[in-house]
């Protein structure tokens, strides 16, 4: 019986761990295209087509609520973190990998296949709140599993670099979001992609669905839940232990996210709304710019968890925020000069930090509870981070923005936040060789 988290590295282990890498990566890109092509259209064409009446009298207000139905989907993560997290400390991270992405494009499909107001009236936005709440649903349980697949899956000395594998997943799928509207919307022109050309996006998950379910299927159990499962040390009910021993480790894990969470969804969403709607510049090329200048996110996610390797996971997080504390109020004076090339050096820029901060976030939860509630404590965690920093990161934006008339208030909104992240993260402990196996800890707790 293996009794560490680490076995030895066969050529078999090392082709696992390969197809552990492709499977997270792939599927947290997937899922994370699904939750994002939302995000992106709430800010484009939503308001128009399910807020009608509204978006013809208060264009401004139907705005700010087409991007509240982004956080509505946040505030049911946790719950689909506790559902997933229990199960996934229960029953095995890749059972709930694959119910969480089969979820997440089920849910993401219906929407494009939703009547518009036009349509059926009220109906539609209850709708697509309903679908939204799915997605939410999925999200919360879905990065727990891949963090942790990766993390335990991980050779000695590299956990940070594999847990940035399914991080990379998250710029990948903004990318690969940003590009299809991108396509459609210059391959179909504004009015046809206004009247029919959304819903593609939405239905090409399908297709991603399919590609993501097979490589999943194929992925091996995590070897510290195979651990658990053979010590038959699987706890009746990981939430009451999770909460009665964790709480303080639940409420850092929350406060750590918050910054990055909110930078990340104003690049994904309010970033392409305002310079295209408030600064007139053409949608095409801003999508275009964005998806390039998210190139930086994903370059830099891998790079931050390869240096929390070499310096530390909480070292890597500050030197993450302090730059993005630096930049969240200067980079609106190069946004707001309309000049794509300075939209694209601005958004760059905030992804260095936004990358550092990102790259060792797997890691660092990981090596934060141990192995029979860390699926629980990892993916609730995330989910309440989520919801106090994007949920309504765009929204609030946009409500600065309406009220003040100035861009940069939206900085100092920012700069609060991430003083919170950088405090937070500044109270964890670095535990870099902390065992990640049941044995490990069972010697190390009678030590």
């Amino acid at each position: 019986m293996t009794t560490s988290a680490t076995p030895a590295l066969t050529p078999q282990r090392r082709a696992e761990q390969r197809k552990v890498l492709a499977g997270t990566l792939v599927g947290t890109s997937i899922e994370w295209y699904d939750f994002f092509i939302y995000a992106q259209a709430a800010g484009l064409v939503l308001a128009p087509l399910f807020l009608a009446p509204l978006s013809t009298q208060n264009p401004g207000l139907a705005q700010i609520l087409s991007f509240a139905t982004i956080g509505i989907s946040f505030l049911f993560r946790p719950l689909g973190a506790i559902v997933a997290g229990h199960l996934g400390d229960k029953l095995g991270r890749k059972k709930m990998l694959v119910l969480t992405l089969i979820l997440m494009g089920a849910s993401t499909a219906l929407i494009g296949l939703l009547p518009t107001y036009a349509q059926i009236g009220v109906g539609a936005p209850i709708l697509l709140i309903l679908l939204r709440i799915l997605q939410g649903f999925s999200a919360g349980g879905e990065w727990g599993g891949a963090a942790l697949m990766a993390v335990e899956h991980a050779p000695k000395g590299k956990r940070g670099l594999f847990g940035a594998y399914p991080q990379i997943g998250v710029p990948i799928g903004m990318i690969l979001a940003t590009l299809v509207l991108w396509v459609l919307r210059t391959t179909l022109g504004a009015q046809a992609f206004l009247e029919w050309g959304w819903r593609l996006p939405f239905l090409f998950s399908i297709v991603l669905v399919f590609v993501g379910w097979i490589i999943r299927r194929a992925v091996e159990e995590s070897p510290v839940f195979a651990e658990l499962q053979d010590r038959k040390r699987e706890s009746s009910a990981p939430l009451k232990q999770l909460f009665k021993n964790h709480t303080k480790e639940v409420i850092l894990a929350a406060l750590i996210f918050i910054s990055n969470n909110a930078a990340g969804y104003l690049l994904i969403a309010f970033f392409i709304s305002y310079v295209s709607k408030t600064l007139k510049q053409p949608l095409d090329s801003v999508l275009l710019v964005t998806a390039l200048a998210s190139t930086g996110w994903l370059i830099f996610t891998l790079v931050g968890g390869w240096l929390s390797d070499k310096i530390g996971r909480v070292r890597t997080f500050q030197i993450g925020y302090v730059l993005v504390l630096l930049w969240v109020i200067p980079m609106w004076f190069l946004i707001d000069t309309g000049s794509l090339p300075l939209y694209f050096v601005a958004a760059f820029v905030l992804t260095i930090g936004l990358g550092l901060s990102y790259g060792p976030q797997a890691a660092l939860y990981s090596e934060m509870f141990p192995a029979h509630v860390r699926y629980s404590g990892v993916s609730i965690g995330y989910a309440l981070g989520a919801i106090l920093g994007g949920a309504f990161a765009p929204m609030i934006s946009e409500a600065i923005l309406n009220a003040t008339g100035k861009s940069w208030y939206i900085g100092i909104y920012m700069a609060g936040i991430t003083v919170i992240s950088l405090i937070a993260v500044s109270l964890v402990k670095d535990r870099p060789d902390r065992p990640l196996g049941v044995a490990a800890e069972d010697r190390l707790t009678k030590a």
